[in-house]
């Protein structure tokens, strides 16, 4: 419960409008874009604004002595219940530490606090030539310390990889409120352990990131996008493979069902083919001397495996067309019943047509509606699936689907989460594809990390 000692003490330390206590503060930062969101879990006891390092330290001080939970929170949008609070706590809001601190050229690293968004980094480091990949679908409001919380990637993953390849060195305010350096200002480190790679996707469970240092990349001169369209979804991802064999590797290789074309056009027309049972949505990159070759070559592998339509963008308005349509797919759901779910699970790519016409079944036996959308290139795939959660009869057939879902995923050598993260809403489910004694490990690593259980406590496991 909340207690007057616990908002005395955070009133010490931080401003009074940066403390919020009131029920209807505190349950607005209560909920994120997860299904788990306000089922079985309390509302924070309060919610944190904090603006420096010093201060993330002194809150993990004041949660050790009140033994409170300390609940990392970004933009919210993520859809694991990573962020909701299961036995109250406080609830610690990075969107005051939003800022830049220092885009280096000349090591094409970008240094920033947690609370910096995706997409405006990646528009000032374009400004100066230099670029940062990873892409989450939500990146206009999606934060640098929710990406590293999750290990988020993207369309981009394909060609560039993920958060964790961009992440070179973090500062750490540790369980204890000790603050620590996990790497260094340089491409390279093989000086003792990867402690970085623990923090990386760990969902605030063994430490606190507060500013992190990124690696960028030269910025592509250009970049073209193509959409095909297949009357089947195995010579959609057969194209694929044959488009890497002509020893192309494109920036993205993106993927739509037909209730995925039918449902974002219905809510967002853009003139998609409908009547179409898959599309593919690649991206590729380069100097402007190659971009029609490039475009050439992808184009007669698409023929060649039956695409039945093919467009491609002429300028920057018409690609940010195409990709508006792709990532519309989980509003435009959102649209159909009262909720949506989604997902993120991810096979071999050689596995991908079966786990794809699996989950259609799955879903259709359950009768449940569902939009596919994904990353082809990468093997993963995102089932939408639009529900009422006041229904319980349809609830319980969501519950079966979803656990046959990641069964079917195990068996078909995949992971059950490959960008989103395990959070509330998938630790049951963990042991299917991480053996016993490899989460024996990671539980003794979080006792160590956090011997009092108030980091995220009762995520993951």
């Amino acid at each position: 419960m909340l207690t007057s000692s616990l908002v005395k003490d955070l009133n010490r330390v931080l401003p009074k409008n940066n403390v919020l206590s009131e029920i209807e503060e505190r349950y607005v930062y209560s909920v994120d874009a997860s299904a788990t969101a306000g089922v079985n879990t309390e509302i924070a006891d309060a919610v944190v604004f904090v603006e420096s390092i010093e201060q993330v330290q002194e809150i993990v001080k004041i949660a050790n002595k009140h033994m409170t939970p300390v609940i990392c929170r970004g933009a919210g949008t993520n859809t694991v219940g990573a962020c909701v609070p299961v036995h109250g706590g406080i609830i610690l809001n990075f969107s005051k530490m939003n800022k830049i601190l220092e885009i280096n050229k000349e090591s094409m690293t970008a240094r920033v606090q947690p609370g910096v968004v995706v997409a405006d980094l990646q528009k000032k480091v374009e400004e100066v030539g230099l670029f940062y990949p990873p892409d989450p679908s939500n990146l206009k409001v999606s934060t640098i310390g929710g990406s590293i919380a999750q290990n988020s990637a993207g369309a981009r993953c394909f060609k560039y990889g993920a958060t964790k390849d961009y992440v070179l060195d973090m500062l750490v305010v540790m369980a204890d409120g000790s603050l620590i350096r996990t790497g260094s200002n340089t491409i390279k480190n093989a000086t003792g352990y990867n402690l970085g790679s623990l923090f990386v996707g760990s969902e605030g469970t063994l430490g606190i990131v507060v500013e992190a240092t990124l690696k960028l990349i030269a910025k592509p001169q250009c970049t073209q996008v193509i959409m095909a369209y297949f009357d089947n979804v195995q010579d959609a991802i057969s194209s694929v493979d044959q488009i890497i064999e002509k020893q192309m590797c494109p920036t993205t290789v993106d993927f739509m069902d037909k209730n995925a074309l039918r449902t974002v056009e219905s809510f967002y027309p853009t003139g998609l083919m409908t009547d179409k049972e898959a599309a593919l949505i690649i991206e590729i990159d380069g100097f402007k001397a190659v971009m029609d070759e490039q475009r050439g070559l992808v184009c007669q592998v698409l023929r060649d495996n039956n695409a039945s339509g093919i467009q491609y963008s002429r300028n920057k308005q018409e690609a940010d067309n195409i990709w508006s349509a792709r990532r519309s797919s989980m509003p435009a759901c959102a649209k159909l019943k009262p909720n949506v779910t989604t997902d993120d699970v991810i096979v071999p790519r050689e596995n991908l047509a079966k786990l794809v016409k699996g989950i259609q079944e799955i879903c259709s036996r359950h009768k449940l509606e569902i939009c596919m959308v994904g990353h082809v290139g990468d093997g993963s795939v995102h089932p939408q699936i639009p529900i009422d959660f006041d229904d319980k009869d349809e609830y319980r057939r969501y519950k079966i689907a979803k656990s046959e879902i990641y069964h079917l995923t195990a068996k078909l050598g995949g992971t059950i989460s490959g960008e989103h993260g395990i959070g509330l809403e998938k630790k049951a489910y963990i042991s299917k594809v991480v053996e016993a004694g490899a989460l024996d490990y990671m539980r003794q690593i979080k006792k160590i990390f956090d011997p009092n259980n108030i980091l995220n406590p009762y995520k993951i496991f």
